[in-house]
């Protein structure tokens, strides 16, 4: 099975180690962004939220209608629009990009950030809200005929949408969360399961609960898994240990900057921080170049836990994640356009060999399908 990789849609030159240098949207530096994934093996680019930041689905577009291959999935939050103006923004993006449009709905791991664009549910509220938005959506996109909904958050009657995905039957809807609450709406309606990169021990047992969710919920099988990290290469082992440390010294100092001005980051709400943050007390390293500082230095903020080491270190540990069922690599080093161009060319190939490998190893002794003839000379 075909191994993908999402890489980041950074819309300016920030990052955990840098200040951006322009502004908040630099239409250049975005796109050169965007070219380097496209021209360097990744498949898709995530398109980020955040309150005040700026629009996803607009800088989106702009990526859209420059690029020709490279594939878009757009963050999105319930709170800031109606499910079905959503559904049709969506649809109107998979129209202008050719059908190379996912959605990532994001519930909400902040609430002051939530707070800040009017939403102020409860956690657990967001979630159940989140259930019925993502419901919502696949219907609005998949439905011909007027259709009514009547939920504990929305309500309406007789909508039809005039815009259709390229894709068919729709879009793929992704979903990330590490509560008991975002399992089970996650397991039971997303397309793909997001999940940040911890142990391959914690791995698996994130994905058998998201099995056994999904099963509970009645689907025949779980979503697709995503897992994301941040890889920190070097031509050797040394070079890129001495990488690591640092960067992991700039997001200390990036960190406390960013503190002083906003208050604390390193008390996350959110189950997922939480995860990276007490994985990164019981050490610094697990498995073969899983490295948990960076993420204890930034408050376990996002996909933040490393892998380090050489392209060939990297690869076979991603494979490692691969043979645990994992579908979908998501990854974004420092220095975003250097660290995509080089993680496109020294590791994506090796990954993407190795597991076409295995693939044309196991049809190669899987026992060849009989002809009708065999059939009827064996039912004889």
């Amino acid at each position: 099975m075909p191994i993908e990789f999402l890489g980041i849609a950074g819309l300016n030159d920030s990052s955990e180690t840098r200040a951006r240098s322009g502004s908040s949207f630099d239409k250049d530096y975005t796109l050169r962004l965007a070219r380097a994934h496209e021209d360097n093996g990744w498949d898709r680019i995530l398109f980020a939220y955040h309150s005040g930041a700026p629009d996803p689905a607009t800088a989106a577009a702009f990526v859209a209608s420059k690029l020709d291959h490279l594939k878009i999935l757009l963050a999105h939050r319930p709170n800031v629009s109606y499910p079905t103006y959503a559904a049709k923004v969506v649809a109107t993006l998979d129209q202008i990009s050719d059908g190379r449009v996912n959605v990532h709905i994001i519930t909400g791991g902040s609430t002051a950030d939530q707070a800040a664009e009017g939403d102020f549910l409860t956690k657990d509220q967001r979630y159940a809200r989140t259930g019925e938005y993502i419901r919502i959506l696949k219907q609005a996109w998949t439905s011909r005929e007027p259709f009514d909904f009547d939920g504990e958050h929305y309500r309406f009657e007789n909508f039809v949408s005039d815009v259709w995905p390229v894709q068919q039957p729709r879009p793929q809807v992704s979903f990330g969360g590490s509560s008991a609450a975002a399992y089970a709406i996650g397991a039971a309606e997303s397309d793909i399961y997001a999940l940040w990169g911890e142990p391959l021990a914690n791995t698996a047992e994130q994905i058998a609960t998201i099995t056994d969710a999904a099963l509970a919920a009645g689907r025949p099988s779980r979503p697709r898994i995503q897992v994301a990290f941040r890889p920190i290469l070097g031509a050797t082992e040394e070079l890129a240990w001495k990488k690591a440390e640092d960067i992991l010294g700039r997001v200390e100092q990036r960190t406390e900057a960013i503190s002083a001005a906003v208050g604390d980051l390193r008390n996350p709400e959110n189950a997922g921080s939480q995860r990276l943050l007490s994985i990164a007390e019981q050490g610094d390293r697990f498995d073969r170049a899983l490295w948990t500082k960076v993420a204890a230095a930034s408050g376990g903020r996002g996909n933040s836990n490393a892998l380090v080491g050489t392209p060939e270190t990297v690869a076979a540990a991603l494979l490692d994640y691969i043979d645990l069922g994992v579908d979908i690599i998501s990854a974004r080093g420092y220095d975003f356009v250097d660290d995509t161009i080089d993680f496109g060319r020294y590791v994506i190939p090796l990954v993407r060999e190795e597991v076409a490998r295995r693939d044309a190893a196991a049809a190669a002794s899987s026992p060849a399908p009989e002809s009708a003839e065999e059939s009827d000379r064996v039912a004889a």
